[in-house]
């Protein structure tokens, strides 16, 4: 097999309260790895709070290459998985490029797409939340037009304008919210305050109210709190869930955060021995990767895979919303193609 990879660079729609030039863009990896005629594609997306890089991506996947060329077979998943994460620790969206690319490839193989490989049915797969940026409320009512085919709506808190943010929306619409703090709130009396606040006002979970390193107030705050209380940054991978368990009632699952598809399969089944929720989740993505992650929807709680909504230009095509239920296609692999003009 061989791994080709190029970098690009993705830009949102709306800059979610942040300004515009190169903060407002999120760099991207794309992946193929070929095999007798066959191509698999993956992607690495790395906001930059990620502490990952086009330079960084594109290093690991230079040394995982030479490990791949010494595999003939896209079915030694696991055997080649194992040696690409014990190339360096971290990593995890590089990790997750080949890993997504890998289980394409596997797919086309066996002329399966991967739900069918992972025996998930599309049919139960869940609506997916719609995120609206309120950097700028004066956009909010152009925003939620773009959001009319949604049925869950997602904000951000964090700020001293929390309360004034939702009543602000209340007026425009009724729709139930996911709300993600984003570790914002660093007081537990106060978060509880507010996600009782917020449970009156249709709100189905919180994702990481307190500051990660908060575990014993996050574990108090989830014992009384009336809604989910979601784990994001406090949960990375596999390990993580068990250090975590009893303090969250659900954790939010990325393929960029847990290195890929065969470690996410793992940590779904790992959270629901400790009897969490699941939410699977994405980075800002294109459909390469959010198709991928959508084939474990149906096995999800919630799903926030929007990330192709929320971008200027979709590299790919795959996963497609029906009034914002996830849909995929029965293509083999992760069903997701590449545009024609996509050179790597």
């Amino acid at each position: 097999m061989e791994l080709h990879a190029a970098p690009y660079f993705l830009e949102f729609r709306h800059p979610f309260g942040i300004s515009s030039g190169t903060r407002n863009r999120t760099p991207v990896v794309f992946t193929r790895l070929s095999c007798d005629g066959l191509c698999g594609y993956g992607e690495a997306s790395m906001p930059p709070y990620t502490g990952e890089t086009h330079e960084s991506a594109l290093a690991f996947l230079s040394a995982a290459g030479r490990i791949i060329k010494r595999f003939s077979d896209p079915l030694q998943t696991d055997a080649l998985l194992d040696a690409v994460d014990a190339i360096a620790p971290g990593n995890s969206a590089a990790k997750a490029a080949i890993d997504i690319a890998l289980h394409d490839l596997a797919g086309k193989v066996q002329r399966k797409p991967l739900y069918e490989l992972f025996g998930t049915d599309p049919a139960a797969a869940p609506y997916t939340v719609y995120t609206i940026g309120i950097g700028d409320p004066a956009l909010l009512e152009e925003k939620l037009q773009e959001a009319l085919p949604y049925k869950i709506l997602k904000i951000k808190l964090g700020s001293a304008d929390d309360k004034r943010l939702v009543q602000l929306i209340r007026t425009y619409t009724d729709k139930p919210l996911v709300v993600d703090v984003n570790q914002g709130w660093d007081d537990s009396a106060f978060a509880l305050d507010m996600i009782h606040w917020l449970s009156e006002r249709h709100v189905l979970l919180v994702e990481q109210p307190l500051k990660k390193k908060m575990l014993d107030e996050t574990a108090r705050l989830t014992e009384l709190s009336p809604l989910p209380v979601i784990a994001d940054e406090s949960v990375q991978r596999l390990e993580d869930i068990a250090r975590i368990s009893g303090a969250y009632s659900g954790i939010n699952i990325k393929l960029m955060k847990c290195a890929g598809l065969r470690e996410a399969r793992k940590m779904i089944a790992a959270a629901r021995g400790c009897g969490l929720k699941v939410l699977i989740g994405c980075m800002s993505e294109t459909s390469c990767a959010a198709t991928a992650a959508a084939h474990l929807s149906p096995l999800a709680d919630w799903a926030d895979l929007d990330g192709p909504l929320l971008i200027r230009k979709d590299y790919f095509t795959g996963i497609r919303f029906d009034e914002g239920r996830i849909t995929l296609n029965d293509l083999p692999g992760t069903g997701a193609l590449p545009a024609e003009n996509l050179k790597f």
